[in-house]
């Protein structure tokens, strides 16, 4: 989904604004995500095998997977919000939005956007660890006289945050889950209300509310989308709030079910965004008819 969406996006006619190049570098982050996502599960597969791991390596996997997952979590939400902000802009300027501010602006952001993430989850490294529950022998090799200590049981990778981190990080949790939908949802609501609107003055013969079930019948995806992506983001907004280690042995799948729910909007990229649009589906089939003829030739 997402590399199909990449090779959409990377079209030269749809950057010509901010809204094409939101939506190329969500394409990218939501493909970053998945490949981080299936580096964690990979990770937490190996370190759970009776397997000896250096420490170096775990506490290293442990500090950096979740970090970075999170990061580019954050980031793509954030770019399909700005996707969103960004229609609702050009909705209320209309043929006075400027392309070329659009397209400068989007830069901007796209590059902001990690750093400010990055700094308010700064402290995930910082207060997680690896735990390790199990054997711990000596490892020595012919050429290497030193003994290496490797470990072989079970592994966990914990957040050992105090109080007050412990509800900065919920606080963060929140904006960043909820920041988004609330920026999603505000910007169809103003799409549907300014067209409606716009319609009303020129068309008199219908009432302004006829309009806004109009507009409401033709842009209400904009609205149901945002919903959607917040009840598949709550599974991992729960997880994230449970505080400590919890016995999940009964209820294994539903545990790992709901956290991998989470992740959907990130492997639906195409289906999201792509398919719904005559004029992107239009673009991706001639692109892979461009690359198909390339490769015949």
């Amino acid at each position: 989904n997402s590399i199909c969406s990449i090779l959409t996006f990377q079209n030269a006619n749809l950057k010509k604004n901010g809204c094409g190049l939101y939506l190329l570098a969500s394409s990218i982050t939501s493909l970053l995500t998945i490949t981080m996502f299936t580096t964690k599960f990979w990770f937490v597969v190996v370190t759970s095998m009776l397997i000896p791991i250096r420490d170096s390596i775990l506490e290293g996997g442990c500090k950096s997977i979740e970090t970075l997952l999170n990061l580019f979590f954050y980031w793509d939400a954030w770019l399909n919000a700005c996707v969103a902000i960004e229609r609702a802009v050009n909705a209320y300027k209309g043929i006075s939005f400027n392309q070329k501010k659009s397209k400068r602006f989007a830069r901007w952001i796209i590059f902001i956007l990690p750093i400010l993430i990055m700094a308010t989850i700064i402290h995930e490294p910082l207060y997680r660890k690896s735990f390790k529950h199990g054997l711990i022998r000596e490892v020595t090799s012919s050429e290497d006289l030193d003994a290496k200590k490797s470990v072989i049981g079970d592994i966990w990778c914990l957040a050992d945050y105090s109080p007050a981190v412990q509800d900065y990080s919920t606080t963060i949790l929140f904006i960043h889950l909820l920041g988004p939908f609330i920026a999603n949802l505000f910007s169809a609501l103003f799409i549907i209300i300014s067209s409606a609107r716009r319609r009303a003055g020129v068309q008199t013969q219908q009432t302004y509310r006829q309009h806004i079930r109009e507009q409401w019948q033709e842009h209400k995806q904009l609205v149901i989308s945002p919903i959607i992506l917040l009840l598949l983001s709550t599974p991992r907004l729960v997880i994230s709030l449970i505080y400590g280690c919890v016995d999940v042995s009964r209820s294994v799948w539903l545990y790992l079910s709901a956290y991998f729910i989470s992740f959907v909007p990130s492997v639906l990229m195409f289906v999201i965004f792509v398919l719904p649009s005559s004029s992107y589906r239009t673009t991706f089939k001639e692109t892979i008819s461009r690359i198909c003829h390339r490769r015949a030739s």
